[in-house]
């Protein structure tokens, strides 16, 4: 069965096996808790470790921005968290991320506080808040290094949600699917008034596979204008 060594050994990353061993226990975890816990409709191992494991993680291989980061402290906060994806893979892989875990569900929050518990990781925080709430909170608000989601919502409501949270001159890292080109357009000016500048899109494939994997990367030049985001449910009613 080819698990994600064989599959982080097929994209080029390397990790210590320390951490190899982790990513394969906190698989374990989500896997015995989605028996009671709705977090994930992949429980095969093969394919769980393709499709949440190594596509967590492929930002360390393709986003230029991502990499020049590696080796030091940075804070990263991980919007619509869910299970955990891609927060948890990456700070596994890096501990030296400072870890914030957003979502608006707490029982995931406390499966993923269970987490942190058992894989003995550091400096992650978890913040049962909507997207759009929590960025109105003055710890949260233009803050962080990165801002990452894997979240499923428009690319303009995205960036409605996660550019708050990302301080003057950081990165907010939308994991998409496939050809965005239309989407992207449509979000122009979500990201002109979130004060977002330097758009470029990075796009790769997962190993022996046809799934298609984009990173749209949004640099932030300035502080997020008062008014945004507005009021829960608003950007994906009413987009930008």
């Amino acid at each position: 069965m080819k698990d994600i060594k064989y599959y982080l050994e097929a994209s080029d990353i390397t990790l210590e096996e320390s951490a190899i061993q982790k990513l394969n226990e906190y698989m374990n975890m989500v896997i015995e808790k989605n028996k009671v816990m709705n977090l994930t409709a992949i429980t095969d191992p093969e394919e769980f470790a393709l499709k949440h494991l190594l596509d967590s993680l492929l930002v360390l291989k393709c986003v230029d921005e991502f990499k020049s980061s590696l080796g030091r402290s940075f804070s990263v906060i991980d919007v619509g968290t869910g299970a955990g994806f891609p927060g948890i893979p990456l700070k596994i892989a890096c501990p030296e991320i400072r870890l914030t875990l957003l979502d608006s569900l707490n029982k995931r929050l406390v499966f993923l506080d269970e987490v942190i518990s058992a894989l003995g990781l550091s400096e992650v925080t978890t913040v049962h808040a909507r997207a759009e709430d929590g960025a109105r909170r003055k710890e949260l608000r233009d803050n962080f290094d990165f801002a990452l989601s894997r979240a499923v919502a428009s690319q303009s409501a995205l960036t409605e949600y996660c550019l708050p949270f990302v301080k003057p001159d950081g990165f907010f890292i939308a994991y998409k699917s496939g050809e965005i080109s239309e989407e992207l357009a449509e979000a122009e000016k979500a990201i002109k008034l979130l004060n977002g500048t330097d758009t470029h899109v990075i796009h790769t494939t997962l190993p022996e596979s046809d799934i298609r994997r984009s990173f749209v990367i949004i640099k932030k030049k300035g502080a997020t204008p008062k008014s945004y985001p507005r009021k829960a449910g608003t950007a994906k009613r009413d987009p930008l």
